[in-house]
């Protein structure tokens, strides 16, 4: 992945280059002699990634090319710490380890020279392939599709699988517990098939309680119970193994359950067998069991009658597959003979397995629709399986890596830290890659628009998994297919990007079972990342806590759904250390009362993520400062009151989460702050009082050009009639895209709720609240219709609205999620009333 870090590179030094010149301390003519190396050599850098697995010597020179790029890029960093903004040395200021400007200028020298050698070796070695590499070179420009396409819920082929399982999860007698086991090799879709019986409606009303439990190689008896739990809303994290098993047989007493236990790989199975003895029997239970070896499923108590063995796809549906992800954007179909000539030929190498089609799906998808594109990826995917023994998954996972723009490299390679079966925050990995540099930011997108579409780009390829999306289309969690996993550790690992070798790895997972030593070595770290699993925290020793400061070229530290042994200030009483930080996450951190006075000195921050600190009361003025932050999340914080006075100085911000704006007399941010913010892109509001808006604020929004999301919340709100009258007279900007409207206090929406006013609308969400009927606007004026795409309709209890007016004034919906809304006539989803559902538009192809 030296093409990632090089372009990584490159950022930085066109931007301080070109903006920031005057910090380079005299060093400007050897910066701009690197950039000028590494532009050369940028475009060898894809196929002599792929040559390098062949040839040692090359794999050696790019692994030491790769280790000065990043030293280039921390020599940068520190002499935008040790010069102001006119060239000068800041005299008495000496950060910890900062080196002398004479050492930085010699080691640049030794640096410049030893790349101008690599750049003279590295070209005669690959001239004769000069013509094809200049031809394959792959263009880091804007991606072909900004937002997911691909449908992830679509499965083809599989009918037969999900209905023999269904027969006999059906046929099940009272007088125990069935055991059924899916068996087969990896990348065949016994997942699929699992996820897609547990999914259906008519197996969700038959079982009272339905159980998934994703089963790791590495794992702990206590580990699964507890996932059962919290599968049953219990997240109690105390407890013996014994009251673990007699608190779920509990909840599953008397009621039919369905247990789903994914990915099981130990023959040893005496835990699950102590499990299975605490389980209520004679109720109408089953067990399904996902594996690789079929004696793991014996062992586990599957008779031979009740293992199932999904065949692969057959030609007919391996194409069909392939279409439907390669020809998203068709709906499936194939619109070229020539492309599908070569296409059919891919498929054909991919024997039927479902993970290896969607692979190669996904990397065609996201490739120019012209025949010599895909006619030599074809070839390349020969070439990869002839080097691999043909095997057709990691072949086709190994092509569609090499394939990825140098960005998306090292944004996948961020998955490699994440334990296994890991279902992994968007928000999270996004935030993440900004930070640390990873976005490139082109064509005058914003920063957080292009780490969006660096997700979408993944998403898109297939690799990785969607967990859980909203009715928008948006994913909020996925996760990583093991086969996927296993090739990004071992890359990540070649590539010194993370890895069991704590003195040269750059990316760390903090867990709790992280050991001190892993710190005390990891002396190049850029990037520190909670990655817990859903419902658990990390219990964070005070040996571990205390380095966290101690890595000076750290970009990124998230030490979210954490506690520790002793106070949070105390251990981050040095953060003002960490002078090159961009991303601090500290969201559900505990106990977080008040946000450490040392974090004034981390003026390059970007994003800080404080969501989720119930016990956060205020903020300190100094973070009004942080002229480059992107990113201000401080929702679901319940003890915060305000933000400080000043949000109008973060000029930058595109992103803000949480805002309650200070009442009239208050001492915080008011809500006219936020004409300043230009650049705001997301929006959420939590406006509880009418004196929070003043009457000449309403307009605050207008003007904000470049917002498309905006959530306004009114949870716990007082005085309805007054904050009532102050929301009718806010001003939405005209070009929103998506808005949401949480608990309104309202009877009748706002008037403002109406197709001329948001001409571009296309998701709304309207969740909570006492909304008994639309406003008349809402229903337009002279035949004016919505554009809306997606509707959420959830919880809300008074709200008496028909289907066929829904459809008439929008005859653009395509998805509509409707709950707990009894009084909603007529809508194509069944139990609207309770748990409710989804409705899609089916399309014709």
């Amino acid at each position: 992945m030296v093409d990632a870090v090089v372009s990584v590179c490159l950022e930085r030094l066109f931007k301080v280059l070109v903006k920031e010149g005057n910090v380079l301390l005299g060093y400007r003519d050897q910066f701009q002699k690197v950039q000028t190396d590494l532009q050369y050599m940028k475009s060898f850098f894809k196929d002599a990634e792929r040559l390098k697995r062949k040839n040692e010597v090359l794999k050696c020179t790019l692994a030491d090319l790769r280790e000065l790029v990043y030293e280039v890029e921390d020599i940068l960093a520190d002499c935008q710490l040790l010069s102001d903004s006119s060239g000068k040395l800041l005299h008495g200021f000496s950060p910890i380890k900062v080196p002398s400007k004479y050492q930085m200028g010699k080691r640049l020298g030794e640096i410049s020279e030893k790349i101008t050698s690599i750049r003279n070796n590295i070209s005669s070695f690959l001239a004769p392939l000069s013509q094809s590499l200049h031809g394959n070179a792959q263009e880091d420009g804007p991606p072909r599709w900004s937002s997911p396409i691909y449908d992830h819920t679509q499965v083809v082929g599989l009918e037969g699988d999900t209905r023999k399982l269904k027969d006999w999860l059906f046929q099940v007698d009272n007088s125990g517990i069935l055991s059924i086991g899916v068996v087969g090799m990896g990348g065949l879709g016994k997942t699929t098939v699992a996820q897609t019986v547990f999914n259906e409606k008519e197996v969700e009303l038959h079982f009272e309680k339905r159980i998934w439990v994703s089963v790791s190689q590495k794992f702990t008896e206590d580990q699964i119970m507890r996932s059962i739990l919290r599968n049953l809303g219990d997240v109690n994290v105390g407890d013996d193994r014994g009251d673990l098993l007699k608190r779920i047989n509990q909840y599953l007493s008397g009621k039919r359950f369905l247990i789903v236990l994914d990915d099981v790989w130990s023959e040893d199975t005496s835990w699950w067998l102590r499990i299975f003895a605490g389980l209520p029997k004679g109720i109408g239970g089953c067990i399904i069991v996902t594996t690789r070896i079929e004696n793991v499923a014996r062992k586990m108590g599957v008779q031979e009658a009740r293992i199932h063995q999904p065949k692969v796809l057959s030609e007919g549906h391996s194409w069909s597959l392939f279409c439907n992800v390669a020809f998203a954007e068709h709906h499936g179909t194939c619109t070229s003979t020539e492309l599908e000539c070569v296409g059919k030929e891919i498929v054909s190498k991919c024997k039927g397995l479902p993970l290896a089609i969607k692979a190669v799906g996904g990397m065609m998808l996201c490739k120019p629709p012209y025949y010599h594109e895909w006619r030599r990826i074809a070839d390349h995917f020969r070439e990869e399986l002839t080097d691999l023994d043909d095997n057709s998954v990691m072949a086709s996972l190994q092509c569609s890596y090499d394939e990825l723009p140098s960005y998306l490299k090292s944004c996948l390679l961020s998955l490699s830290i994440y334990p296994e079966d890991c279902e992994i925050s968007k928000d999270q990995l996004v935030r993440w890659w900004i930070g640390e540099g990873f976005v490139p930011v082109r064509n005058g997108r914003l920063a957080t628009e292009s780490s969006e579409d660096c997700f979408s780009g993944l998403t898109n390829r297939c690799l990785v998994e969607v967990v859980e999306w909203d009715y928008n289309g948006k994913i909020s969690t996925c996760k990583v297919h093991d086969m996927v996993r296993d090739l990004v550790i071992q890359i990540a690992k070649d590539e010194s990007f993370s890895g069991l070798s704590a003195a040269l790895h750059r990316h760390l997972g903090l867990t709790t079972d992280i050991k001190e030593k892993e710190m005390v070595t990891s002396k190049k770290l850029r990037a520190l990342i909670s990655t817990s699993k859903i419902g658990e925290v990390n219990k964070i020793a005070s040996c571990v806590g205390s380095k966290f400061c101690d890595f000076r070229y750290l970009r990124v530290l998230d030490l979210s759904k954490s506690i520790f042994e002793v106070s949070l200030a105390s251990l981050l009483e040095k953060i003002g250390n960490l002078k090159h930080l961009s991303c601090f996450n500290l969201s559900n951190t505990h106990p977080l009362t008040q946000v450490p006075q040392t974090l004034e000195k981390l003026h390059n921050l970007q994003i800080l993520d404080l969501s989720y600190c119930q016990s956060l009361r205020s903020l300190p003025p100094f973070v009004m400062t942080f002229e480059n932050l992107l990113v201000l999340d401080v929702s679901h914080c319940g003890s915060l009151e305000f933000l400080p006075r000043g949000l109008e100085k973060l000029s930058n911000l595109q992103v803000l989460l949480g805002f309650k704006p200070a009442r009239v007399e208050g001492e915080g941010s008011r809500f006219s702050e936020l004409r300043s913010l230009s650049q705001l892109r997301i929006l959420e509001l939590q406006l509880t009082r009418a004196d929070e808006i003043d009457d000449g604020e309403t307009d605050a929004l207008t003007g904000l050009k470049e917002m498309q999301i905006l959530t306004i919340s009114c949870f716990n709100s007082f005085e309805s009639d007054k904050l009532i009258s102050k929301l009718e007279k806010i001003c939405p900007p005209l070009q929103l895209h998506e808005l949401s409207l949480k608990f309104y206090p309202g009877k009748i929406s706002p008037h403002w709720l109406n197709p001329a006013s948001l001409p571009m609308l296309r998701y709304l969400s309207m969740c909570g609240g006492n909304l008994a009927q639309l406003n008349k606007s809402f229903w337009g004026i002279d035949e004016t219709t919505w554009k809306i795409k997606g509707l959420k309709l959830d919880s809300l209890s008074h709200l008496n609205l028909k289907w066929e007016m829904i459809r008439r004034v929008m005859p653009s919906l395509s998805t509509v999620h409707a709950c707990w809304s009894p009084e909603l006539i007529s809508f194509p989803i069944e139990g609207v009333g309770f748990r409710g559902g989804v409705w899609k538009e089916v399309r014709n192809s």
